[in-house]
């Protein structure tokens, strides 16, 4: 068999032969959404709406969430063929080990993106922890920074304690979440409806377009937020071995939650607009009174202090909800990676009630370290250690497939192919290229600090592209 033909692994849909214990199948369309846009919405736009406005200074900022979309849109095309192809623990690390080949070049990329996804993972969930603690503060004024710090780490520790339990309860707890999501930002939508002021909303700086490299690179930031909000539409392929008919299920539940989410992504911008004029909170930096809990300012001017706060409260149950999404999906990452062979074996281990119980203390216990990392570093940090491996790695991860593997078996395919491919890795560079000189260094770096781990870890166990034991 040729090495670079994807096969069928211990942990693939329907292998009989026999293996350690499996994961169970409890995700149905309404589940997969659930997590989803629980991921998507969390903490994101409550979080970020100040720091995406201050990036072209007005209103016109909202072009970047436009862009974000154009690039977001086709690279859930890209998940869905991939993870509607190949359902199973693990999501880029499984696309991309099939699509470089197992036994050659996907050896290394399966392994970088495990490499950076060590860091970048619980970059993203800890981006939550420091909103949750931010709009903490809102119920606690004058709270001191040690304060809100063990806040974030008492979020991360109460994470781990709710994943740490069977499935059967995770389902449900799930959707539970999901419905505190859609609670809250249906509050937000219909409030900012209801005492909508257009003239507030639309209000624009003098020449708000005006093109320059200063537009361009003010656009580029306002996109990365907007990359950022979106990110998680497709964390359902993260568990796909506990998805109930993942060939339709996966495709599904990540289109319809990336568009959902956009559409309530706009709403809520122009509900707190509408009420709150942007000039109060941009820059956000200088205007933390207001940019660190805009949402709870919002609604305090429409109901006053007392409905904020157990309005924040909810903000507060949304974020868990995101979090835990991302914890749920990412704590399955490393144990697919062990599972495979190319990751600490103990990583592999199930626990007794049927969750990997290592990978994910693991995952969450870095989270809550980097839950004390400046926010803006985080997001654009969490961007380009990812980029290169993990998304623009998987847009021609899909191309090798369709040229290596005509007959495998695609329940969906991406329309318009290959166009999809194209658009989505021009965002991606365009995304990395503008995301300042640290961010740029910090994604190049640790790409090539992986190379080399790999590199070395190859040549001690005698693996891909050195020469094989005689034992393997």
């Amino acid at each position: 068999m040729d090495p670079s033909t994807p096969k069928p692994t211990s942990t693939s849909i329907g292998s009989t032969a026999p293996g350690p214990p499996q994961l169970e199948r409890r995700f149905g369309l309404l589940q997969a959404s659930a997590l989803n846009m629980s991921n998507m919405v969390g903490i994101g736009p409550f979080l970020t709406i100040p720091i995406l406005m201050s990036s072209l200074g007005g209103p016109q900022s909202l072009l970047g969430w436009l862009v974000a979309l154009v690039i977001t849109a086709a690279d859930a095309l890209i998940w869905s063929e991939l993870g509607a192809a190949l359902p199973g623990s693990g999501g880029s690390y499984r696309f991309l080990r099939e699509g470089f080949g197992r036994e050659t070049w996907g050896r290394l990329m399966a392994f970088l993106f495990i490499w950076q996804f060590i860091v970048s993972g619980p970059l993203e969930i800890a981006s939550g922890y420091i909103g949750f603690a931010r709009y903490a503060s809102y119920l606690w004024p004058g709270i001191s920074p040690l304060q809100v710090m063990l806040f974030a780490a008492a979020l991360g520790i109460a994470n781990v304690a709710l994943l740490y339990r069977r499935i059967h309860s995770i389902a449900r707890l799930t959707v539970f979440l999901w419905i505190g999501t859609l609670l809250t930002t249906g509050v937000v939508v219909l409030t900012g409806m209801a005492h909508f002021n257009p003239e507030r909303a639309f209000s624009m700086p003098p020449n708000p377009f005006q093109f320059s490299m200063g537009f361009l690179f003010g656009l580029a930031a306002a996109s990365r937020i907007g990359v950022y909000d979106y990110l998680g539409y497709y964390d359902i392929c993260y568990i796909g071995d506990e998805v109930k008919e993942p060939g339709r299920v996966i495709p599904r539940s990540v289109i319809l939650s990336l568009f959902t989410v956009a559409a309530l992504y706009v709403l809520i911008n122009l509900s707190i607009t509408g009420v709150i004029p942007w000039q109060e909170f941009v820059p956000a930096g200088e205007k933390p009174q207001i940019s660190n809990y805009v949402v709870s300012v919002f609604m305090e001017r429409i109901y006053g202090v007392g409905f904020a706060r157990l309005f924040t409260l909810m903000i507060l149950w949304t974020t868990v909800g995101s979090v835990f999404a991302l914890l749920l999906g990412y704590s399955r990452v490393p144990f697919a990676a062990a599972r495979d062979g190319l990751f600490f074996k103990a990583f592999g281990q199930l626990h007794e009630k049927g969750f990997p119980s290592l990978s994910l203390l693991v995952i969450g216990g870095v989270a809550v370290v980097c839950s004390f990392v400046d926010l803006t570093l985080v997001i654009d940090a969490l961007l380009t250690t990812r980029i290169w491996i993990q998304f623009i790695g998987q847009a021609v991860a899909l191309i090798l497939l369709r040229r290596r593997a005509p007959e495998m078996d695609r329940p969906y395919r991406m329309w318009l192919y290959p166009i999809p491919c194209v658009v989505a890795i021009l965002g991606w560079i365009f995304i990395f290229a503008t995301a300042g000189e640290k961010p740029i260094l910090l994604g190049l770096g640790s790409l090539v600090l992986g190379v080399c781990s790999y590199l070395a870890w190859a040549s001690r166990s005698r693996t891909w592209p050195f020469p094989q034991s005689q034992a393997g």
